[in-house]
């Protein structure tokens, strides 16, 4: 009971913390990146501290972070707001849908200026060699491999309505992340992917964007959404980007960002072309941001791993007993370990909403398995003779268990401990999907660019780490196991 009051007063400390700060959010894929820095400039620029969580996935996780109060404010799409927030049938003017959003505690800027609708595009040779201009000329080639984004796959102004309004039937259909979908287009491991119309990699890469001959998608006119509670300066400052933004500058700044590598030099230059000032900010080193992707992820992995601990070995134990009981929490457990990690996320958004604390329970019940499983083999190991003769001296089964049962499955329990801890490096990068920071931020901020360079601040760290936590563990085996079951190891 003690190790349950301990988990619980740990998450209501975690489920406790909110923020004294904006918080503007973007979706993972360029444009969103630097409308973001745009606005964190903006609010920083009205006196307000600011915080750009990056890159924190599709519409459904971003909208669900708006609407718990995990960010204030994001860029969004008129068409996406229609079609996938308010599911709305029939198109909507912008007052209908401010109307419509107000019940959420969520309000709607004026339109930015721009409209990146979804497009399809297909390399000039491909599209040259085919003869193909429209998407209605698709129809006579069931042949091409097409790979669309996932979300844009499950969208219903998406892929299947796509494929549906105008008869197409591919027979090779595959969802690609949008920044790699690029790569395999170029690379001819593709011959088709949707694109949004601002996108620099049209011009950059010579694509040819297919006519939309059936007027299948609608307006996507750019806004920013905030919640209604948000500070009224920061809400005033992001207003000021209504109009402010044609398409071409648009994709002008997405086309600096990707020849930077960075989204705050693209979100500066449109204050210098706009001759706007705006409050600089020292630019981060390498080295600190590294530091600080660190202690992030040091913070995911020791709660997750401490309250794994707390509750693994009981559960352990538990298991440990014979009958069904064992059976059942083991099974429970490996049907978890059995959920894929995005699948897992996307199960706790809606009730744990977008924050850390969701990366924490999700790599929580991830590390459960390896600590009770390993815990109730060590445990059913110990020979009959040995618990025999605990009893005979009369020891209670609570001293048996602590005074020699678990002190005696301890080399065991510490490597499943150390087998959990190793994976939650690794799965902790996932936290960057909905920006919970950590090395999977630069990851996940690098796969849109495709910058290795930025990848590598995430992976080379986690890698270092991942070596670290397992010599830790080694030299902690001297210090927990007991003298006698090391020796008795080594003569093994």
């Amino acid at each position: 009971r003690s190790n349950m009051g301990v988990i619980l007063l740990i998450f209501f400390a975690l489920a406790g913390c909110g923020h004294d700060h904006v918080v503007v959010g973007s979706k993972k894929f360029t444009e969103s990146y630097v409308l973001g820095e745009i606005a964190k400039t903006l609010v920083r620029n009205a006196g307000q501290p600011v915080e750009h969580k990056q890159g924190m996935g599709g519409t459904v996780i971003v909208w669900q972070a708006l609407t718990s109060g995990a960010i204030d404010m994001y860029p969004e799409y008129t068409g996406t707001i229609g079609e996938e927030i308010l599911k709305s049938k029939t198109v909507q003017t912008p007052d209908a849908m401010r109307a419509a959003l107000r019940p959420f505690g969520v309000g709607m800027t004026g339109e930015l200026g721009f409209n990146n609708t979804y497009a399809l595009v297909m390399t000039r040779a491909r599209s040259k060699e085919l003869g193909i201009q429209t998407i209605s000329q698709l129809r006579n080639h069931p042949e091409l491999r097409a790979g669309p984004t996932p979300e844009f796959l499950g969208r219903k102004d998406g892929w299947r309505p796509l494929c549906a309004r105008y008869n197409l039937n591919f027979s090779d259909v595959r969802g690609i992340e949008h920044g790699l979908g690029y790569t395999a287009l170029l690379h001819n491991q593709i011959d088709l992917k949707e694109c949004y119309s601002t996108d620099a990699k049209i011009a950059e890469d010579d694509l040819v964007v297919l006519s939309d001959d059936l007027n299948f998608f609608p307006q996507y006119r750019a806004v920013f959404l905030y919640r209604l509670d948000a500070p009224q300066p920061a809400i005033d400052a992001v207003k000021r980007l209504e109009g402010t933004l044609s398409e071409a500058k648009m994709t002008h700044l997405n086309a600096e960002a990707e020849k930077s590598k960075n989204y705050a030099q693209a979100a500066a230059l449109y204050f210098k072309e706009s001759n706007l000032p705006a409050a600089t900010e020292a630019e981060e080193t390498v080295s600190a941001r590294i530091f600080r992707y660190t202690v992030q992820h040091l913070k995911l992995v020791s709660i997750s791993l401490l309250l794994a601990i707390l509750g693994g070995i009981p559960l352990g134990i538990l298991s440990a007993r014979p009958g069904i009981l064992g059976q059942a929490i083991l099974g429970i457990l490996g049907i978890i370990q059995t959920i894929p990690s995005l699948a897992l996320l996307a199960l706790l958004v809606p009730v744990l909403g977008i924050d850390a604390k969701t990366a924490i329970v999700a790599l929580f019940l991830y590390s459960l398995l390896p600590i009770a499983r390993n815990t109730a083999v060590g445990l059913q190991e110990i020979a009959q003779p040995l618990r025999e003769s605990a009893a005979a001296l009369g020891l209670e089964n609570r001293a048996q268990l602590v005074k020699l049962f678990l002190p005696m499955a301890s080399r065991t329990i510490l490597a499943g401990i150390k087998t959990s801890a190793i994976i939650n490096v690794g799965t902790a990068t996932l936290a960057g999907l909905i920006g919970a920071g950590g090395y999977g931020e630069p990851i996940q901020s690098g796969l849109q660019l495709a910058d290795n360079a930025t990848i590598l601040q995430g992976a080379i760290p986690a890698a270092v780490l991942a070596l670290l936590v397992q010599l830790g563990f080694d030299m902690l085996d001297r210090v927990i196991i007991p003298k006698g079951l090391r020796l008795r190891s080594q003569n093994a």
